[in-house]
């Protein structure tokens, strides 16, 4: 298959872990400018105080000016459900355009019903300043970029291939982690099955970078593998297993997972671009909870 990108770059990534949420953030730049881009940042939680702060952003602000950055892109490789994203805090102060899949609408539809958020909540995906479709591209530099939708996850799913560098979302995990969950709504484990396979079609000396590592085994955190590590050693695909196979191992094991912690207050954000919820008639700033809806 033909790639819209020059696999022989080679762009600088730093990775930010965050303990409450095990979540890696990227700061990516362009090995032959000042450009870069930001993918899948966080914004600080405490959920039972109802505290928001800026810590882990702060940390990938500051990386990004002491090392005399422009910041370009500020990616989101799906709706989060287990995270808050900072990316409109950092653009505030660094710029940049906020990108994610198209199908960003399919998940706004579904969850401003969910959370009863009325005509006012815009389901169109304006609130991002570039929807990509499958396929597209955009620069960060001098490097193109490429967005490969993989639904399955969630709809609006996409891994973006920059260079040699692939970010996989929560599409897959580490080797020793498996493959994401596909129950949630707009989910489907055939799909995710499918969009594995055409991450796994990418060439095997490509790097994926992880959103998510959990430590299986109590191992060290980790983020970066390949597609031949993959193919070789995934506890949910590894060894040829057919799509019939994966689907009835993945729909077994998520009945058996809770709900992530921050999922409601998370897509509250996270449908919005990663702005809050609208404040009510005293400034004041609420997260809704839903009863019974997953």
């Amino acid at each position: 298959m033909d790639y819209p990108v020059d696999m022989s770059v080679t762009p600088e990534v730093k990775a930010f872990f965050d303990p409450a949420t095990n979540t890696i953030s990227y700061v990516v730049k362009d090995p032959n400018s000042t450009s870069c881009a930001v993918i899948d940042s966080v914004l600080d939680l405490d959920y039972a105080a109802g505290r928001i702060t800026t810590d882990h952003a702060d940390a990938l602000i500051a990386h990004i000016e002491a090392n005399g950055l422009t910041l370009e892109w500020l990616i989101e490789t799906h709706v989060h459900a287990d995270h808050l994203s900072a990316a409109p805090y950092i653009q505030e102060k660094l710029g940049g355009k906020i990108g994610i899949g198209a199908k960003v609408i399919v998940v706004q539809d579904v969850f401003g019903k969910v959370f009863n958020e009325g005509t006012e909540f815009e389901r169109d995906g304006s609130q991002f300043d570039r929807l990509f479709e499958d396929g597209d591209s955009y620069r960060i530099g001098g490097m193109t970029a490429f967005a490969m939708a993989t639904p399955g996850h969630t709809p609006a799913c996409m891994v973006h291939v920059i260079g040699n560098a692939a970010f996989v979302g929560d599409t897959l995990f580490m080797p020793d982690g498996g493959s994401a969950r596909a129950d949630f709504p707009g989910g489907d484990a055939g799909q995710l099955y499918d969009s594995i396979q055409k991450v796994l079609a990418l060439p095997d000396d490509m790097r994926l970078f992880i959103c998510h590592d959990y430590g299986p085994g109590g191992r060290d955190i980790a983020w970066e593998t390949t597609v031949a590590e993959e193919k070789e050693k995934n506890i949910h695909f590894a060894g040829g297993k057919s799509r019939e196979e994966f689907v009835a191992m993945r729909e077994a094991r998520d009945k058996q997972l809770g709900m992530p912690q921050l999922i409601l207050p998370s897509l509250q954000v996270n449908m919005r671009a990663g702005q809050m919820p609208p404040r009510d008639k005293d400034g004041r700033l609420f997260f809704k909870l839903p009863i019974n809806q997953f």
